[in-house]
């Protein structure tokens, strides 16, 4: 009978223990997390092997275009007949790339799981100016291949306020 009750208490404990483990990671951390531990396995599977200690924008900007054999994006090259076109009539050869809206939010989430493993800001692989570079370029080939121009919008004033010119409010593009 005793050890019925000492099966109750152990059983209670494991009860009380689960309430203590740490939340399920949102979709995001789990995203961070993979794309982290897939990074760092590009790096391992180099030849030579890199360190992360000795990652530089050379090697996120390789592992971006490494990355293109995986897209999903048609991404029309200038000699093809639907160059410009958003919706084509008819398949092509063109290749698939990474959209560069999923190469963004990746270098989003490198660039805080780099820092949150211990790297510091100022030498952060994923926060250069190449890297910023190479995202522009690839959003701006990708938007004439589709024929969709991206233009930075100004913000505008907003309707509650009145909009005269002696307003003290700078609107920052």
């Amino acid at each position: 009978m005793s050890s019925e009750r000492g099966k109750d208490i152990t059983e209670g404990s494991s009860l009380i223990a689960d309430h203590h483990q740490p939340p399920t990671p949102s979709r995001y951390e789990s995203q961070k997390r993979r794309d982290w531990n897939t990074f760092g396995q590009y790096l391992k599977n180099q030849r030579p092997p890199v360190p992360l200690s000795q990652c530089n924008s050379n090697h996120v900007l390789d592992f971006l275009r490494y990355l293109d054999q995986f897209g999903k994006t048609k991404v029309h090259l200038q000699s093809c007949m639907f160059y410009g076109q958003p919706e084509p009539p008819a398949p092509c050869t063109c290749p698939l790339r990474q959209a560069w809206g999923s190469l963004d939010a990746l270098i989003g989430r490198l660039r805080a799981a780099y820092e949150e493993n211990g790297g510091s800001p100022e030498s952060n692989p994923f926060a250069t100016g190449a890297i910023r570079v190479y995202l522009r370029e690839v959003r701006e080939s990708q938007a004439k291949a589709r024929g969709i121009p991206y233009k930075k919008q100004k913000k505008k004033p907003s309707q509650d306020k009145p909009s005269d010119e002696s307003s003290s409010t700078l609107f920052l593009s």
